[in-house]
Parts: structure tokens; sequence; C-alpha cells
């Protein structure tokens, strides 16, 4: 007896077609998993792809990597203080402190849910080096007013990119405005090989640091040592860390990258549809995409408040999940969570704004995989669990 009840709907789930396919049984076939050609490859694509030099990009294994790789290259003495968004994945401010930093977290601006440039100058001290804007949902932060405090206060800018790999501010693409930008390719991404990251960075002699301490600090990686040019020794000129793509990774965000605009395009017309059938529910939706910028819509955010919905946050990702559709919560605020508490005494009554968006947010799946019948049945489920 067959079951009567629908297929999940998993929140994220990346397209995979036959090009990544065969591009993976191809490097498989190769001999090479590891780092070689086609991180190589996927390097230069991604360069093009932002407008930069080959030399300024470095592909890791994913965004935390490349975000802790890209703070030791930046420099900074152990202890300074780095401004981030309390409205973001422990990520972040966790290659903060393996880095031997010190976070401090300025509050968002409620409606764009990004960091506020003004509690960023707020926030800055004696000790403060640098700024870690995150660029939410794919929603590019005030880049102008950020580098503009960033250049009075003498201060390093690192952006992570992980919701914004095609995003661009003022027709500037993100993660070119600062010293560093981080990009993920986890598997609910825009671009997905798995896992893995990039940095791009302005400065070749640090970006040439960063690919030094993200393989183990040796001067050759394995493709230029065992390749067919002759055996290269290698020297270890600093303590580093075992952060490298594999080529069998880049096998799959070759392909994936080629489809970003094509896969942005699906994405925008959900969003589309999303903000059509939910505009008369008592929920708040995603502000508009604001003037000269390119949003590239990869969380579709809606805010819950029992008061005006009847329900709490809570119990609407429970209904969702009865009527098997996957959601997310992106975030709880980094002050919510036990160990930042216990560690810096933070409350999250310190950052209200992130506070009351990481109590009601709900992500809503928004993704190239999901049918017209898919959206279809998100937008009626939404409607008989809030509309009612």
């Amino acid at each position: 007896m067959q079951s009567s009840r629908p297929p999940f709907l998993v929140f994220g789930a990346p397209q995979i077609d036959e090009a990544e396919i065969a591009e993976v049984v191809a490097c498989l076939r190769s001999g090479w998993l590891g780092t070689g050609p086609r991180v190589a490859q996927f390097e230069r694509d991604f360069a093009m792809f932002r407008g930069v030099l080959p030399q300024q990009v470095a592909a890791v294994n994913s965004c935390t990597a490349a975000l802790h790789v890209s703070m030791l290259a930046a420099d900074m003495e152990p202890g300074s203080e780095v401004i981030t968004t309390p409205l973001t994945f422990c990520a972040t401010v966790n290659a903060i402190l393996h880095a031997g930093l010190v976070p401090v977290l300025a509050d968002v601006d409620p409606v764009s849910q990004n960091i506020d440039p003004s509690a960023i100058e707020a926030a800055i001290t004696p000790r403060t080096r640098a700024i870690l804007p995150v660029h939410f949902a794919g929603r590019p932060c005030e880049m102008d007013r950020i580098m503009d405090i960033a250049r009075k206060h003498n201060l390093v800018v690192i952006e992570d990119c992980a919701h914004a790999v095609e995003a661009e501010y003022r027709g500037q693409a993100l993660g070119t405005f600062g010293d560093f930008g981080c990009f993920s390719f986890y598997v609910t991404k825009n671009v997905v090989t798995g896992e893995g990251g990039m940095i791009v960075g302005r400065s070749e002699e640090q970006m040439a640091r960063a690919r030094i301490l993200a393989l183990h600090g040796m001067s050759q990686d394995a493709w230029h040592r065992f390749g067919d040019k002759g055996y290269k020794h290698y020297q270890v000129v600093e303590c580093g860390f075992k952060y490298n793509m594999m080529d069998v990774q880049a096998a799959i965000g070759l392909h994936q990258l080629s489809r970003v605009e094509v896969s942005w395009r699906r994405r925008a017309e959900i969003w589309q549809r999303y903000n059509d059938a939910f505009a008369g529910l008592p929920m708040t939706l995603p502000a508009p995409a604001e003037a000269d910028t390119h949003h590239g819509h990869h969380l579709y955010t809606v805010m819950i408040d029992a008061k005006r919905c009847g329900i709490e946050r809570d119990e609407f990702l429970e209904a969702m999940n009865d009527a098997r559709i996957g959601t997310g919560v992106h975030y709880l605020s980094i002050p919510e969570h036990p160990y930042y508490q216990h560690r810096f005494g933070w409350s999250p009554e310190r950052w209200p704004h992130a506070m009351k968006l990481g109590r009601e947010t709900v992500s809503l799946p928004l993704s190239v995989t999901l049918s017209d019948g898919d959206v279809d049945r998100v937008i009626d489920t939404v409607h008989a669990i809030v509309g009612s």
C-alpha cells in the first residue's frame, strides 16, 4: 500500500545536472582527486566572474576557512577587535576567535537585516582593527558607508559573501570592496561544490600568503610537486592549515558557476511569486532590493510575529514540517547561544534588532530545483497556516 503523504520538500536542495556528474566521473578517472588542474580552472573562472586577476583568488574547503585565513593574512596583532553582525552563522564569529582576535557585535538595521553602519561607528574602540560585514540573504551591505568608516579609522575590511556570490553594490561585485571577500559553496548555496570556499583579495602579496596558509604553510601544493614537469621540493614557511579544495569539488563548481545567471533568474522568479502571494498576509516579507544593487536572492525570509500572525514562530516551523516542507532559521542571533553568553557575558537584549529578527525569522524554500507545483505547495501551506 503506497503512502498518500506528499514527498518532503527539502529546504535549499542543490541542482546537480548531468554536466557536473560527467565532470566528477572524468575527475575520478583522471586519477587526480586532490588539489589540481580543476581547482586551478575553477579559480580562473571565478576570478573572471568577479572581475579580478587569477592571482587575487584562492580556493579553499569552506567559507569558514576563507575567513580564518583572510584574517591571518591581514596580519592583525592578537587580541585586535573585529566588528561584525550578531545576525549571522556562528562560523563568522568562530573564525574571528580562531584567528586570535576579539569579536565585537554591532546591531543590524531592522529592515535590511544587514549590519548598521552607524552601529559600526559606535562600536569602534582604540583596539578595533577590522570590520567584517555579512551580506545577509544576498542583500548587499551599505558598502560605501562601511568603506568610508574603514578609511577614516584605517581598518581592514573582510566581506562575508557566503550568501552573495553573484550580488553587486552600485555595479561593483561584492567581495571586491574590502581587503578580502570570502565566499561559500556549501550544499545550500547559490553555487555548490558540496563543501568549499573562495578568497578574493586586493593585495597579491597577502593572497600569496593566504594560499600558503591554506595548505600547511607549504611553498608548493601537491599538483606542482608531483606533476609531469618533475618533482618540486617544498619548504614549510609558516604553520598553516589543511584548508585546500579538492578537484572533485571543483569539478562540480565549474558547471555550477557557468549557470549562475540562469539560476539567479529562477530564484528571482520564485521570490516574486512569494511576494505576490503573501502580500495580504500578516507576516513581514523581505524588504525590496535597494536601488542600484543586485540582490543575490539567496534566502527568502519572512517574520512570524505571534501577535500579528496568531502563531509562534516555532509553531509555524513545526506546522510546515508536518506539511512535509523544509524551512530554515537564519539566524538566532549570536548572543542567544550558550557558548558566547558564557565566554563574553553577552545577552541578546544588547542587540535588540538582531534579537527580534532571530526570534521571528523563517526561511522558506528557495531553490532552482523547485517546480512551479512545489512553489504552489509552499504558498498554499503558508496561507493555510497564517491565513487562517
